[in-house]
């Protein structure tokens, strides 16, 4: 497979992508493994190939022009506010997990669904899922 990423619209934009299945890609024809992470160049178009398949994560941003503090999962402004995520999380991890199970869809059913305020539950169509 190959595929040409365009350049960015905004000069300020980062691009990382992460390289999590199969064999690995070719940037611009510079290999790039499995299980590894590159920065790509957002200014121009970035050529991506792949001979048997792989599957990656791209994360693309601009700077929020704020101080970042970042601990483990957690990512705020300042050490204060890690420290009190820290906190929340140990006393009620954010709410609990209401499921007996950390599997990403509920029971046997694997559609997605978003289950609303008022107790109605809505499946996602095949052609948004």
């Amino acid at each position: 497979a190959a595929w040409t990423m365009p350049a960015a619209a905004y000069d300020d934009s980062m691009r990382v992508m992460y390289v999590f299945e199969g064999t690995g890609v070719a940037v611009d024809g510079e290999p790039v493994g499995a299980s590894t992470g590159v920065v790509l160049a957002s200014d121009r178009p970035v050529a991506l190939s792949s001979v048997r398949g792989a599957e990656c994560l791209v994360l693309q941003a601009r700077p929020i022009g704020e101080p970042v503090a970042q601990y483990g999962p957690f990512v705020m402004n300042t050490e204060a506010e890690i420290r009190e995520a820290f906190t929340e999380y140990r006393a009620t991890e954010f709410g609990g997990w209401p499921w007996p199970v950390d599997d990403p869809v509920h029971g046997s059913d694997p559609r997605r669904f978003a289950r609303h305020a008022d107790g109605r539950v809505e499946h996602a169509s095949a052609a948004s899922a």
